[in-house]
């Protein structure tokens, strides 16, 4: 029996994914199915980029919004959540497309995802503290001491993987990179995967970057970052280091101005997008026979012909 069939659409921050997404969906009857981090979380519609009401009404979409902010979303519940919503396309005789940033969650799709071991909560609660109290560069530089194999595959600012590292050394005595290498997997999913990957030159990605920040801005993303810290949520959730949720955060507190948050947040999505762009070029989404590559920025869902739409996919068996 032939396998279901799902696409994937992916590539950096502001690149364009979501419109193309949205066209195909639209041309090929498929389901638009949430592929990054940040974009499911509830409270974070305007400052992630999620797509509007209106584009929502345009195709079904799923996964996006579904997350509460107060609990980090994992890549295990991310590959549930997304075989269900696979299927639930599948039985309506709808296309998956999943589209998004997240290398960590296409890879959990197409090669499976290692079998990590059940974390006490007294080693969660001292990898939260330790983070609290000495921040993530030191909490690298512990981790470096115990754990150098896992530490090297982490920048000593990303505080959530550190944790998570620090959690999983300190429940089982063994270090992330080796349960990853050793531990079971759950195997590919049962689908045939395509792929495209959006692939911008770097200019006219710092100027959709730039663009997109001034459009948030318009949009309520002082109010969301307002809200989101209503909530009182631990600063070391996914959420509150969303990018620019830290950078007005500093102009609410009176520590920046908002001309220079934006300047930082602009670079910190810019730096993000060459981490994105790199893990892609290194990380197949698909066979190389079935996998496509536009240099361009997508600029707009309407801009594509029916002939653009089925040129972009000839190169698979989704055409329809």
């Amino acid at each position: 029996m032939e396998q279901p069939q799902a696409l994937l659409i992916a590539g950096p921050t502001a690149s364009g994914k979501s419109a193309l997404a949205l066209a195909l969906a639209r041309h090929l009857g498929g389901v638009v199915i949430n592929a990054d981090s940040m974009q499911v979380y509830r409270e974070l519609r305007v400052l992630t980029a999620r797509p509007s009401p209106e584009e929502e009404g345009l195709a079904p979409h799923a996964l996006y919004g579904v997350h509460p902010a107060a609990r980090a979303a994992s890549v295990a519940w991310w590959r549930e959540a997304a075989l269900e919503a696979m299927g639930r396309a599948a039985a309506m005789g709808r296309l998956p497309i999943l589209c998004g940033g997240t290398g960590l969650y296409f890879s959990s799709l197409t090669r499976g995802l290692s079998e990590m071991p059940a974390i006490p909560p007294e080693a969660r609660e001292e990898a939260r503290r330790l983070l609290a109290e000495e921040g993530p560069a030191a909490l690298h530089a512990r981790l470096l001491e115990v754990d150098p194999r896992s530490a090297a595959r982490l920048r000593p600012s990303d505080s959530q993987r550190l944790a998570r590292a620090w959690e999983v050394w300190r429940a089982t005595g063994r270090g992330m990179a080796e349960w990853q290498e050793t531990a079971p997997s759950t195997g590919p999913a049962p689908h045939g995967f395509s792929a495209i990957l959006i692939d911008p030159p770097r200019e006219a990605l710092r100027a959709a970057i730039a663009a997109r920040w001034e459009g948030m801005l318009r949009g309520g993303a002082m109010e969301e970052v307002r809200a989101l810290r209503a909530l009182g949520l631990d600063p070391a959730l996914p959420a509150m280091r969303a990018h620019g949720v830290p950078e007005l955060s500093a102009v609410l507190e009176g520590r920046l101005s908002l001309e220079e948050a934006g300047r930082r947040a602009c670079l910190a999505i810019g730096q993000y997008t060459k981490r994105q762009a790199t893990w892609f070029r290194h990380h197949p989404l698909a066979a190389p026979s079935v996998t496509h590559i536009i240099n361009a920025r997508i600029e707009g869902h309407a801009q594509f012909s029916e002939s653009d739409l089925r040129e972009i996919l000839s190169f698979t068996k989704i055409v329809h």
